[in-house]
């Protein structure tokens, strides 16, 4: 860095600077210390100088700032700021050297919370294209032939009126219904939602505009919730989003089934040209008639052909008698010659079946002889085991508990089930089970007495 100085030969002593020079190094100083940063604050003292370019403070509740926008970097901004307004600038510090005052020279401004508005867009598009909603392979083609369009949008928009005016001009025969709700402000989305639902379950048309004007992302946000994103995923039939201008850019545009750049492209998108439907439907006109014409010439070919190969009903008689004779002849052939072959065939076989067969008289007395000595055997042994088994149930007859309580006594068993053997194994004020000859009975125990030693 060169400067200029008032005494050029003084060696020895620091260089003394001009003004000029002193801010010119100052401002490449600030440029180089701060590159391009973003900067919030409240616009003030703002003017639009007949250059077109823009003046203003930026200040917040401590400090200010001069700032600068130049013509070729304002015209670029979608709004126009105005007192109070909070923005962001993206700048550069920088310093006007003719008056040696520190300034911003604004490059980008946008109201300010943008930045968050569009983290939370780019959050949202990432998670809903990660879902796949906006996969090309769930985009649905618009009906060829649109009958009824339906319209979600504020009954006093502008772009409404757009859209109905390209509508009547360009397909007067559409019919339109309009699902009316508000596009901006607090609770538009679950109402824009709830419209889009209603237009589904309703399935009263052919494809929907969702559709707005231009404005801030502020304004368009609504467009951007999550919950309108997926009404028009989970739409029932095709939906074309027209919100904005053709550089807005919503999370309705990327999941609906066709992104129009305005609502009034949208209209034209969504219908064919009235002209152009009648010119297609004389044209299908045009080609069934040849067809038609087509088809009926092949028939009439098809009967002449045929009318040629037709004969007389007694000459084809004729024909199916002789063609009956010759199947007949042949039939009564095959049937004697396997008649024939037949024939041979079991003299063969009753020939060698002949000089097989065995005498087998002697072997059947045998057999005969044997089964009268088994049957024999078999009889004594049945008495045998019929005799044994009645002398096993005489004695168990006998061992039977029921033959001894025939003879008066009785059995007795706690109310788990045991055999009562001694006194010892009753407790007193317990139930018992008695068991007689004929039946049972439940007895409670008042005291129990021990066994005597005179008793035993």
């Amino acid at each position: 860095m060169s400067f200029e100085t008032t005494r050029p030969n003084a060696m020895a002593e620091p260089a003394v600077l001009t003004v000029s020079a002193l801010n010119k190094a100052v401002s490449q100083t600030l440029e180089r210390t701060f590159p391009l940063i973003w900067v919030s604050g409240e616009v003030s003292n703002f003017t639009r100088a007949a250059s077109g370019h823009w003046y203003f403070t930026l200040k917040d509740d401590s400090a200010q700032v001069r700032a600068v926008m130049f013509k070729g970097r304002s015209q670029h901004v979608g709004f126009m700021p105005r007192e109070g307004d909070r923005v962001e600038v993206r700048t550069l510090v920088t310093l006007y050297a003719p008056r040696g005052d520190y300034q911003l020279n604004v490059e980008a401004m946008r109201r300010a919370g943008v930045g968050n508005l569009y983290e939370a867009f780019l959050r949202l598009k990432e998670t809903l294209e990660k879902e796949g909603l906006f996969a090309t392979a769930r985009k649905r083609p618009l009906p060829a032939f649109v009958r009824t369009i339906g319209i979600v949008s504020s009954l006093q928009a502008a772009a409404l009126r757009d859209i109905l005016t390209t509508l009547h001009r360009r397909a007067p025969h559409v019919y339109i219904i309009v699902y009316p709700t508000p596009v901006q402000g607090e609770g538009a989305a679950d109402k824009i939602a709830a419209a889009i639902h209603v237009a589904s379950e309703r399935a009263e048309c052919d494809v929907l505009l969702v559709c707005r004007g231009g404005g801030s992302i502020e304004d368009l946000w609504s467009f951007n919730d999550e919950k309108v994103a997926r009404s028009i995923a989970a739409c029932a039939m095709p939906v074309i989003s027209g919100v904005g201008h053709e550089t807005d850019f919503t999370i309705a545009d990327f999941t609906a089934d066709l992104r129009a750049p305005t609502p009034t492209a949208a209209a034209e998108l969504a219908t064919m040209p009235w002209a152009d439907l009648m010119g297609n439907v004389q044209s299908y006109a045009r080609d069934l008639a040849r067809a038609f014409k087509q088809y009926v010439a092949e028939k009439a070919q098809t009967v002449d052909w045929l009318s040629r190969r037709l004969i007389s009903p007694d000459a084809y008689i004729r024909q199916e008698r002789l063609k009956l004779g010759a199947l007949q002849t042949r039939l009564n052939h095959a049937v004697q010659t396997l008649q024939k072959q037949q024939r041979h065939q079991l003299t063969y076989l009753q020939t060698r079946l002949t000089g097989k067969i065995v005498n087998t008289q002697s072997p059947r007395l045998q057999l005969a002889n044997s089964a009268r000595r088994l049957n024999h055997v078999i009889s004594a042994q049945l008495i045998q085991k019929q005799y044994a088994i009645n002398t096993i149930e005489t004695r168990l007859a006998l061992l039977s508990p029921k033959h001894v309580l025939a003879r008066g006594y009785a059995m007795i068993m706690t109310d788990k089930g045991k055999i009562v053997r001694s006194p010892g194994e009753l407790k007193p004020h317990s139930i018992v089970t008695v068991h007689l000859a004929k039946g049972s009975a439940n007895i409670g125990i008042d005291s129990i007495q021990p066994l005597l030693e005179n008793d035993e």
